[in-house]
């Protein structure tokens, strides 16, 4: 039965069973009191959902509180255990899989590490296949108690109904690889466990506008800095995060090679990859097989070394202008979005702040126009390295509170010979 609106009773309880949840999920524990006026809903609404989300496992009593003269009021919360997800980083130097409960508890991790400039297709997939057998085996949780696999990735990632998701990962060396298609061939899950692909700089931006630094604001822009820079823009237009490829804006005419192929982008200057490579190329010293994160350790020892220590000159002079291009381009994020707030995160980024954060900051403001600088502040996320698999884990929690605590219907098949084929011939023998 249709309402006038178009929306059947079906689509009415299940906006209703989003709203409770998501409220006692935010903002819990609360009582049915409160989650009235909380949720806009009647006290017989909620009374009833409330019913139905505690007979499903959903909710659980959280204790009690006095009223006003009246009996106490039962407290109630988000069973944690009542769901599970899975948040994958591909990243930069490893793939990072991690198992949550509903309250995005971490219950266990597996980490693959990636050798340095390698990112063959089905090795990716066998790391990401290989990490969520190992997180469900330590944690001792069923493939089907999933609510689904969220994953971030490097690269333009593209929905088509017949392939599924497809990534565009110019950088990486993936044209329209059909990601989905290739995990769920391979998945030691059943169909009715989703994968949700997204570009990991989009996922960042998810994590922290849920549960870091961004929390409270309209208008933001996460900061995606490690091996290469992205940005998730985040508006009351775009709730959900809109990936910027912003490091492959243009800072330098004729400038260096970026690994994208163009000239003179951010990334060129900016990304850990490339920052490394100046230094090196003016004289620094990183033993050879140092994966990339080590190698910013040892380059920001060197630049800052303990008391006593003679800095080299080389690698602050490297790591200064590096300041300066990453201020240059948050200042392009400022002039086009005027956001209330801009996030670093990353890897590099998190490793870089507590040093040159001040001077980065300095020098958006100083190549920003006055009124939008005026009004941002730039500032380090809070999530840490894990945030780009926490906010990859936030995809399926974001679809079972749209779904009202349902879990979602199988997911269909793709096809891949085609594409297949394609890989065999590109693949030296």
């Amino acid at each position: 039965m249709a309402a006038r609106n178009g929306r059947t009773v079906r689509d009415l309880r299940r906006a209703n069973r989003t709203a409770v949840l998501q409220r006692l999920y935010f903002d819990g524990p609360l009582s049915r009191f409160e989650l009235g006026p909380a949720t806009g809903l009647s006290s017989g609404s909620v009374s009833n959902v409330v019913a139905d989300l505690v007979a499903d496992g959903l909710v659980e009593e959280a204790g009690s509180v006095d009223s006003d003269g009246g009996r106490p009021r039962t407290l109630l919360r988000v069973a944690p255990g009542s769901g599970h997800m899975i948040g994958v980083d591909v990243g930069e130097t490893r793939v990072r899989v991690e198992l949550f409960d509903l309250t995005l508890t971490e219950l266990a991790r597996a980490e693959h590490p990636l050798t340095p400039q390698r990112y063959d297709v089905e090795v990716i997939v066998d790391h990401i296949l290989q990490g969520i057998a190992e997180v469900l085996d330590t944690a001792g949780l069923a493939p089907e108690r999933l609510l689904g696999v969220g994953i971030g990735v490097p690269g333009i990632v593209e929905r088509t109904a017949d392939r599924g998701a497809l990534v565009h990962g110019q950088t990486i060396g993936w044209d329209a690889v059909p990601l989905e298609a290739l995990l769920r061939t391979g998945s030691p899950l059943p169909d009715t466990v989703p994968y949700f692909i997204d570009n990991g700089a989009k996922t960042l931006g998810q994590a922290e506008m849920w549960f870091g630094a961004g929390r409270g604001a309209r208008n933001a822009v996460v900061v995606l800095f490690g091996s290469g820079v992205g940005a998730s823009l985040v508006t009351p237009d775009v709730e959900q995060g809109r990936a910027v490829e912003w490091g492959h804006l243009t800072v330098r005419v004729r400038g260096r090679r970026c690994r994208c192929g163009a000239l003179g982008c951010l990334e060129a200057y900016a990304g850990a990859e490339s920052l490394l490579a100046r230094w090196r190329e003016e004289g620094g010293r990183v033993p050879d097989g140092t994966d990339e994160e080590t190698a910013l350790t040892t380059m920001l020892a060197a630049a800052h070394p303990p008391e006593g220590g003679t800095a080299d000159p080389v690698a602050l002079a490297v790591l200064e202008e590096t300041a300066e291009y990453l201020g240059a381009g948050l200042s392009d994020l400022i002039n086009l979005f005027q956001p209330e707030r801009i996030l670093i995160g990353g890897w590099a980024g998190l490793a870089l702040g507590s040093r040159f954060l001040p001077a980065v900051r300095r020098h958006a403001m100083s190549y920003a126009l006055r009124h939008p600088a005026g009004k941002v502040t730039v500032d380090l996320g809070r999530l840490g390295p894990d945030a780009v698999a926490v906010g990859a884990a936030i995809l399926p929690l974001a679809d079972f509170f749209a779904r009202g605590g349902r879990r979602p219907d199988p997911a269909p098949e793709y096809p891949l010979p085609a594409w297949r084929t394609a890989l065999e011939e590109r693949t030296p023998r």
